[in-house]
């Protein structure tokens, strides 16, 4: 009896979170259980979903389970991204090299400045007035 190999990773963008699971497979992606293009909508977003897996060209050797939530489509984007070549490595770890040298092993760090009180924005400042 074969034991179905499932590798599991988290990715963070901004305030999202992706929790991605990797199976052996055709190359079906479904994210909240919905299809890529069905839930992103944008090609920007989708090629920016498939990037690690163009990459290491396992497009089509992966099927691809995604739970993501929290901030914006562009930032849910870039968490599924992180999460799926988070889990690519653990599934071969040659494939740590090439991910790295691109930078999709590395958590984007930055977040949304919080607003100031007294200021109409983080960094926005009330039109200054002499007279």
């Amino acid at each position: 009896m074969e034991v179905e190999e499932k590798f599991y990773a988290t990715g963070k963008r901004k305030e999202s979170i992706a929790k991605v699971w990797l199976e052996r497979g055709e190359g079906n992606i479904s994210i909240n259980k919905r299809d890529l293009k069905e839930y992103f909508r944008r090609d920007s977003l989708e090629t920016n979903v498939k990037s690690p897996l163009v990459l290491t060209e396992t497009l089509e050797s992966y099927d691809i389970k995604v739970t993501v939530m929290g901030g914006g489509l562009s930032g849910q984007s870039g968490a599924v991204r992180l999460g799926i070549a988070r889990a690519l490595t653990e599934t071969d770890p040659n494939l740590r090299i090439p991910l790295k040298r691109a930078g999709f092993l590395t958590r984007d760090a930055r977040e949304v400045e919080r607003k100031k009180y007294g200021q109409p924005g983080a960094r926005k400042k009330f039109q200054f007035s002499k007279r």
